[in-house]
């Protein structure tokens, strides 16, 4: 018993000092190997935290195009805001990440009549980020002291920041100081934007909108289906989504996803082929060790067993490694592309794993082959 422990042990120490000497001899070759499985895993390790956390990301980055939700009147006239609120009260929580109403109407002003613009001030950052601001947004829904102009109206009134406009209504009045000077490239560049509930209350319209623009989360397609769900709820309204906005979120994230895809095969095929060339050769260099050990009495296990704990051994290093590269590098993908930082989710740790274990697997099945098939005699003869 004991003799057959203490063989034991020899067989293990000697088995741990092959490996340790074939790495330590070779240690330009492995370190090929090395560099080619950790590569491997990187890439891996970034496509794949891009990819299960682009979905957020990219609908973060796509919202700043504007709304991709409109409700509105199917007869052209007004709707009610209590519809509006339902529909916002009832929709899936987080579904929807920005609304406002509308309400537009005509005011006179001291030098001609303008349009005005109701809104609701907090939610305009999201829903028109293309905005371009001079001054300082208005962020509260009831402040009815200042407003926020056009670009254009502004220069035909003669306004600055600081200045003030007064609305006249018979012999109503209210003034509105000019906070900031807003250019859209749309109509929005001759309107006065001031708050919802005085815009109602000045146009005497209660409770009345003219229509609503939403943004809502598209990551799965989600516009489309919130979408029918309220026409078949609400068939007087006017319910749609935004194409140019919503129906390219899909798309793209789609393409994205697959160039990702793409890259990370590219990648692990040609780790592959590296790390196979380069154990092709070490096999090579050690065929008289191979051959060696067969006449000392190793079966094709043992060689088997050598050359697989040796790459495994490589693979772990290189994946550790991989992972730590590959989540900085999602990092900077993350902040270049996205402005934002990529969360590391919990499938990304086992696909790198088995993908990284797959390239090595792959890898080394010819090397083997070539190693079992090494003929003792031919290779020792005249040793």
């Amino acid at each position: 018993m004991v003799a057959n422990n203490a063989h034991l042990i020899h067989k293990r120490t000697m088995f741990w000092r092959l490996i340790i000497n074939a790495l330590r001899l070779r240690l330009q070759r492995v370190m090929i190997i090395f560099a080619a499985l950790t590569v491997g895993a990187s890439i891996v390790t970034a496509m794949a935290a891009v990819y299960f956390d682009i979905n957020t990301k990219m609908s973060q980055e796509l919202r700043t195009f504007g709304a991709n939700f409109y409700i509105g009147s199917n007869s052209s006239g007004l709707m009610n805001e209590k519809d509006l609120d339902q529909i916002l009260r009832q929709a899936p929580q987080g579904l929807i990440t920005a609304a406002s109403p509308y309400l537009y109407g005509v005011a006179r002003a001291d030098l001609e009549k303008v349009v005005i613009m109701g809104v609701w001030f907090d939610a305009m950052h999201t829903l028109s980020p293309y905005w371009q601001i001079t001054g300082s947004a208005i962020g509260v829904n009831f402040d009815d002291r200042n407003a926020m102009i056009g670009k254009s109206l502004a220069q035909r009134l003669n306004l600055n920041l600081g200045d003030k406009i007064t609305l006249n209504k018979g012999a109503e009045k209210h003034q509105f100081t000019i906070k900031a000077i807003v250019e859209t490239g749309d109509a929005t560049d001759n309107m006065l934007i001031v708050n919802l509930e005085f815009a109602q209350q000045w146009l005497d319209k209660t409770g009345l909108i003219t229509n609503a623009l939403l943004n809502v989360k598209n990551d799965q397609g989600q516009v489309s289906q919130f979408a029918h769900q309220l026409q078949q709820r609400y068939p007087d309204l006017a319910i749609r989504p935004i194409l140019k906005v919503s129906a390219s979120e899909g798309q793209i994230l789609d393409k994205i996803k697959g160039l990702m895809g793409l890259i990370s095969v590219v990648i692990l095929i040609l780790a592959t082929l590296c790390v196979n060339t380069t154990l092709i050769a070490i096999v090579g260099e050690r065929a008289k060790e191979f051959a060696l050990q067969k006449a000392l009495g190793a079966r094709q296990q043992d060689i088997i067993k050598q050359i697989g704990t040796e790459i495994l051994l490589i693979a772990f290093c290189a994946i550790v490694v991989g992972l730590i590269l590959g989540y900085l590098l999602a990092q900077i993908l993350g902040i270049t592309v996205f402005k934002a930082y990529i969360d590391l989710r919990l499938p990304v740790i086992p696909i790198t794993i088995l993908l990284s274990l797959t390239v090595a697997f792959i890898a080394v099945i010819v090397p083997t082959r070539r190693a079992l098939e090494i003929q003792t005699a031919n290779v020792l003869k005249g040793e």
